[in-house]
């Protein structure tokens, strides 16, 4: 876990920088809404909906781990087109009740829209192969490699 995603604080916002006067309060927003507004472009796991992703391979198999936090298999889409492996989904706002309707956010880090990921794939991959499976917010794709092909010694003839 990055733990620094838990801390409000950013570098160019300190508990520690002196703030006097009139101008700090708005400095502060100033620097809030430049950083609600630059968030969507950065990496994975800085808050952007881009997922995490971990990719192992043994012999027999390819295994793709992406984190899905507050996702259900619903909300996932999964497709693999000229070896290519492609997982969307989407992660949508949740309905306010109805006392709620008047919050006022202090802070909001949590990102909702469409994301995907594409990965592409060693060539031969049979897409019916393919599993999926998703629990505590971990999608998992196993997918099969394909058989080796051996060399097959041909047997010169004499033309007739």
């Amino acid at each position: 876990m990055n733990l620094r995603s838990l801390v409000p604080f950013r570098e160019r916002s300190s508990v520690m920088r002196p703030e006097a006067g009139l101008f700090g309060s708005l400095q502060r927003e100033i620097d809030r809404l430049f950083e609600d507004f630059t968030r969507s472009f950065g990496a994975p796991g800085n808050g952007s909906l881009v997922p995490s992703i971990d990719v192992t391979e043994t012999d027999k198999e390819i295994e793709i781990a992406a984190e899905l936090p507050g996702l259900e298999r619903k909300d996932v889409d999964i497709s693999i087109e000229d070896n290519v492996l492609t997982i969307r989904g989407e992660k949508k706002l949740e309905q306010e009740q109805k006392d709620e309707k008047n919050k006022n956010y202090r802070l909001a880090e949590r990102s909702y829209g469409v994301f995907y990921r594409v990965i592409e794939l060693p060539h031969g991959i049979d897409p019916s192969g393919v599993q999926a499976t998703m629990s505590n917010g971990v999608l998992k794709v196993k997918i099969p490699k394909p058989a080796r092909s051996e060399a097959k010694k041909i047997e010169v003839k004499e033309a007739a």
